[in-house]
This record gives C-alpha cells, sequence and structure tokens, in this order.
C-alpha cells in the first residue's frame, strides 16, 4: 500500500537529506512537486496545471494512452534480455530503418543517451584506429567519463580539455565569430574545422570523429547553416575521421520539416553514426545508435561481444514502436511543423516591440528566443532572462534558459503543444516583459532624480 502524499516541504526535506546535491532541481528557491502529468500539462500536488514548454523527453505526450499501454501489455508477457529471438527487437528496427537512409542500417539498442554516445565513440575509435574527437564548443553528450571529456559545457569546470579533445567554435550566426552579415558563414566555420584537424596533424595526432548535436541544445537552441555538415564531413572525411550526428535532443520529427534534425542541411548529407534518446521512449528508458554495416562489422572484428542487460528487451521496444506509431497516426511531425511556425511567427512580432529580444530561431518545435541587453553588442540578459522564467512558473508555465550566458529561452515542449498553447505563452510573455521594461523606465526615472 502506497503511503499517504507528503506535504512538499517534507518532500524536499527528505530530498536534501537522502539525495546527492549535485542533483538539481528546476526552480530551486521554491520547487514545484510533480504528481501528475497528462498531453503537455502537469499538476502539482494541489492540482494545479502547468503548461510544459521544455520537456522534449515525453515526446508524444506525457503518460499517452497507446504507449503505457504497449508497456503494459508486454509486461504482462515477457521481458528479457535480447540474446533470445524475439520480435519486438527487429520490428523496431526495421521501422527505424524505414526513417533513415539506407546506409545507416544497422542497430544497438541501450537504454540512456549517454550509454548510445559512448557506443559510438567506441565505434568511431575502432573503425578508424584513431583517437582524437572535435567537438562544437558549449556541446554537452551525455554524463559518463568518456563523455564529459568530449563536452565542453562540463569539462570546463572539471579537469579541462584532454589533449585528444578539439573544439570547434559552434556555428552560430547571431552572437559566433561568423555571423549573419558574412558573406560565406558556412565555409568560414567549416575553415575552423578544416584548420583544427591541419594542426592537430603537426602534432602526429589522427582524427576519430567529429561528434555534434544536429541542433545544438545545450549551446543555445543554435541552427547551423545548412551545408556546414557536410563541408565539415568533406574535411574529416579526408582526415580518416567519421561524423557522428547527436539527435538526443532533437530527433523523431520534433523540427517538423524533417524526421530527423540532421537532415536540415540537405538530402546530400548522411552522417556515419547517429546516435538517438530521449524522446526515443517518450520518458522510458531507451536509446539507440545506427551505422553502417562497415563500421559495425569493424566493431565486432575485435571478437568482443557488446551486451547490453536491458538494451532491446521486448518492453522497451514496444514501447518504442508505439512511439513511432503515435506520431505518425497524430500526424505529430507535420503538428510541430505547424505549430512551431506559428510559435515563431509570433515571437518574431513580439521582438519587434520589445527590443530585449534579439534573435528567435528554430525549426518545428524546437525553438529558442535570444535575450540581450543590447542591440549592438548583443550582451547575454543573464538576469532578465531568470527573471522572466520565475515570473512564468508563477503564471504556470514551464520554461527554461540555455545557451553559455543562459539567456536563450528554450522550447522543446511535448509534440501535441498546441496553438492555443502558443499564443497563451507568448501573451504572457509579451505581459511579462512590458511589465520589466515599466519598471526599469521607473527605475531609471527614480536613479536620474536623484542625481
Amino acid at each position: 500500500m502506497r503511503p499517504a502524499q507528503r506535504d512538499r516541504h517534507d518532500t524536499l526535506a527528505l530530498r536534501q537529506q537522502l539525495i546527492g546535491s549535485a542533483c538539481k532541481l528546476f526552480f530551486s528557491h521554491d520547487p514545484v512537486k510533480i504528481v501528475k502529468a497528462q498531453g503537455q500539462y502537469m499538476y502539482d500536488e494541489k492540482g494545479r496545471q502547468y503548461l510544459d514548454c521544455i520537456n522534449n523527453v515525453a515526446h508524444v505526450g506525457h503518460c499517452h494512452p497507446d504507449v503505457v499501454k504497449a508497456a503494459h501489455e508486454q509486461n504482462q508477457v515477457l521481458n528479457t534480455n535480447s540474446r533470445y529471438l524475439h520480435d519486438n527487437l527487429v520490428d523496431y528496427a526495421k521501422r527505424l530503418s524505414d526513417t533513415l537512409p539506407e546506409k545507416l542500417c544497422t542497430f544497438y539498442f541501450l537504454n540512456s543517451g549517454s550509454e548510445a554516445n559512448d557506443l559510438a565513440l567506441r565505434m568511431a575509435r575502432q573503425y578508424t584506429k584513431h583517437k582524437d574527437v572535435i567537438v562544437l564548443d558549449h556541446a554537452y553528450h551525455g554524463h559518463l567519463t568518456s563523455l564529459i571529456d568530449i563536452s565542453p559545457y562540463k569539462f570546463r569546470n572539471l579537469e579541462g580539455q584532454k589533449e585528444w579533445v578539439h573544439v570547434a567554435p559552434v556555428p552560430d550566426t547571431y552572437r559566433g565569430l561568423y555571423r549573419e552579415d558574412h558573406e560565406d558563414s558556412v565555409t568560414a566555420y567549416a575553415n575552423e574545422v578544416k584548420i583544427i584537424i591541419e594542426q592537430a596533424h603537426k602534432k602526429g595526432r589522427k582524427i576519430a570523429a567529429f561528434f555534434a548535436e544536429s541542433l545544438p541544445s545545450v549551446g543555445g537552441q543554435i541552427i547551423p547553416p545548412a551545408g556546414y555538415f557536410q563541408k565539415v564531413a568533406e574535411h574529416v572525411c579526408k582526415a580518416g575521421g567519421v561524423f557522428i550526428a547527436d539527435e538526443i535532443q532533437v530527433g523523431f520529427g520534433r523540427v517538423g520539416t524533417h524526421f530527423w534534425a540532421f537532415q536540415l542541411q540537405g538530402e546530400d548529407f548522411i552522417p556515419d553514426i547517429v546516435t538517438m534518446g530521449k524522446p526515443i521512449g517518450n520518458g522510458h528508458p531507451l536509446a539507440c545508435v545506427a551505422t553502417t554495416k562497415e563500421i559495425a562489422e569493424a566493431f565486432a572484428a575485435t571478437g568482443v561481444e557488446y551486451f547490453n542487460t536491458f538494451g532491446g528487451n521486448p518492453v522497451s521496444c514496444a514501447i518504442g514502436l508505439a512511439v513511432l506509431d503515435v506520431i505518425e497516426k497524430e500526424h505529430l511531425q507535420a503538428h510541430a511543423m505547424e505549430v512551431g511556425n506559428f510559435l515563431m511567427k509570433l515571437f518574431k512580432e513580439l521582438k519587434i516591440k520589445h527590443p530585449i529580444i534579439g534573435d528567435v530561431r528554430g525549426s518545428g518545435l524546437f525553438i529558442g528566443v535570444e535575450l540581450i541587453k543590447d542591440q549592438q553588442e548583443r550582451t547575454p540578459a543573464t538576469a532578465e532572462a531568470e527573471h522572466l522564467i520565475t515570473r512564468l512558473k508563477e503564471e504556470y508555465i514551464l520554461l527554461s534558459t540555455d545557451g553559455p550566458g543562459r539567456n536563450v529561452l528554450k522550447f522543446k515542449p511535448p509534440m501535441c503543444f498546441n496553438m492555443e498553447d502558443a499564443k497563451f505563452v507568448v501573451d504572457t510573455i509579451d505581459r511579462l516583459l512590458t511589465d520589466m521594461e515599466e519598471q526599469q523606465l521607473n527605475q531609471d526615472k527614480t536613479s536620474t532624480c536623484s542625481t
């Protein structure tokens, strides 16, 4: 029998007593206790409804009945490891292969995005016989030691950059090295990778992989200019390396126009390895690595078996299949494009009204709204962004920030997020920004009078 629900403060006290302090809470000064969720909404212990704008894990909606049913029905029959034959494993691999370019035809199933990225790194090194990795600045690829080493977002606060890790500038055309007024930002950013490779070769080092999120998320909801990955892949391939596309945050139709975010670069770009996680299981621990036959065979050539106790179990695969079914049945990819375009339109209109909004960028339901202090220098409005997020929580809207300046509002809601939700969010942000501007104006007047 389950115990009676605790008071929020009692739960917080127990968490502080029992859970490691490195495990942070949203809104740590006044955390929300969530006890239920459905679709794009979450509910606290008092039944208050919050609009979830950031949970890209609950991809087809929190507690989607089809996904819950698939898990329950398979759990009643069998759950075991993948060393036995089972249709769910091969059925799921086949369904995924239908969404990917033909050469990405071999699959490995795991339990988390971190596991997937770690395996991709191992594969790249085994296939190329090289060690070094090129990553984008501010990147985050997972919490395992191997991935902290290739995540500037983390390693800069820990042991620093390893000699085998090389950091390229993130292809940010708003606040990055080469901006929207550059004559050819694609080539300029790709040449930075070429220079890194040349410098590594001079030191006798060899490149195993270029490892990047298809759309950098922690880096600030960045949309790399089309053609950038092709040029980078060309330089990396010449150096004997492979291209790994991390789709853990952005895959499965979120970008609207395509099923996979790497496809935004154009039909002529195909990565060598693709990693998947987060939305793949709608909250169930599930992940995947897709790669070519050649890379898979090289990985197997060591003679060392790859076995993952829970990876690809019948329940996980049933859930994965159900998620794909819902995406198709409810036309969620097209929905993401339609609602995302509407949300972008509303924010671009808001940008004209509020100078604190410097940039609005995105694709489908992956959107970043960058807040700045001034239009000329584009200085991150970090404190203002934090204040806005706190105020939104008070309006029962859950949102967060990303980017090196923590000034980019990130929108990655469940894919059932709709037009009414979009308008509600933008109208609320409009009102809150107006309040902030009026407060600033009053402060400025008071300061002027006092002098």
